[in-house]
């Protein structure tokens, strides 16, 4: 493992009752970095970011953030451990305010981290400053989808998992998400993003892994799997 890993996985098998859905699979994240985890729809790829959350358990293999083994432990203990985990749902409290959903969600880092203060949100995303006093219930999907990142970030996590993040948006608003993303890239923020969509992570994430069937199938940066016309007419052309 290199010096400047943050995140390893290591060989984690996850079953659903008895259909197993992850076959050993293996990821390495860098600090600072966005891995983009890409394959169609039912390769294993929210899955792979449930069971890194403690969500979905493993049966076997192993989750390390920096040297803490997480694999086994409950959602909670991961989330306090440095995982920030954003749904593909979203699930905001939607009779709750956009800052009341902020403050539910905000904590000190592992190590005592409170760089992501209401403040620092609301510099980061003005669109929940204007609308701080809104019923999370009444806002857009893409509003509703930043405001859950935003939530996740108070709790000043070391690795942000974002779960289809584009899915279901309007064009104008998945470029919304994607501008966000790359400004958080810029902050030093540390990304993992489960995505169908490859083009949407052309422009934001720095590497790559392509999941299908529950195994990795590849791995490189994002601009060499740009290149590999054979693994992405196999794996994710629709």
């Amino acid at each position: 493992m290199s010096t400047d890993t943050i995140l390893t996985v290591q060989g984690i098998d996850v079953f659903y009752g008895a259909s197993k859905i992850l076959f050993g699979v293996d990821l390495e994240i860098g600090r600072g970095r966005t891995l983009a985890l890409l394959g169609r729809n039912g390769a294993g790829k929210s899955t792979t970011l449930k069971a890194i959350a403690g969500i979905a358990k493993p049966r076997k293999g192993s989750v390390r953030l920096g040297a803490t083994e997480l694999a086994g432990a409950r959602p909670d203990v991961i989330a306090r451990a440095g995982i920030g985990y954003v749904p593909e749902d979203r699930q905001v409290f939607p009779m709750h305010s956009v800052e009341d959903n902020l403050l539910i969600g905000a904590k000190r880092g592992p190590d005592g981290q409170d760089a992501w203060t209401l403040e620092k949100v609301y510099e980061a995303f003005p669109i929940l400053a204007q609308m701080k006093e809104r019923r999370a219930g009444l806002m857009s999907g893409g509003e509703q989808q930043m405001l859950t990142i935003a939530r996740t970030l108070m709790g000043n996590p070391e690795v942000l998992l974002l779960d289809e993040p584009s899915e279901g948006l309007a064009p104008i608003i998945v470029q919304s998400i994607a501008a966000l993303i790359r400004t958080l890239r810029a902050m030093g923020v540390t990304i993992v993003l489960a995505e169908q969509n490859m083009h949407f992570c052309l422009g934001i994430s720095e590497d790559a892994a392509v999941i299908d069937k529950g195994h990795i199938v590849y791995r490189d940066t994002i601009k060499g799997l740009r290149a590999n016309e054979a693994v992405t007419k196999r794996y994710l052309a629709l």
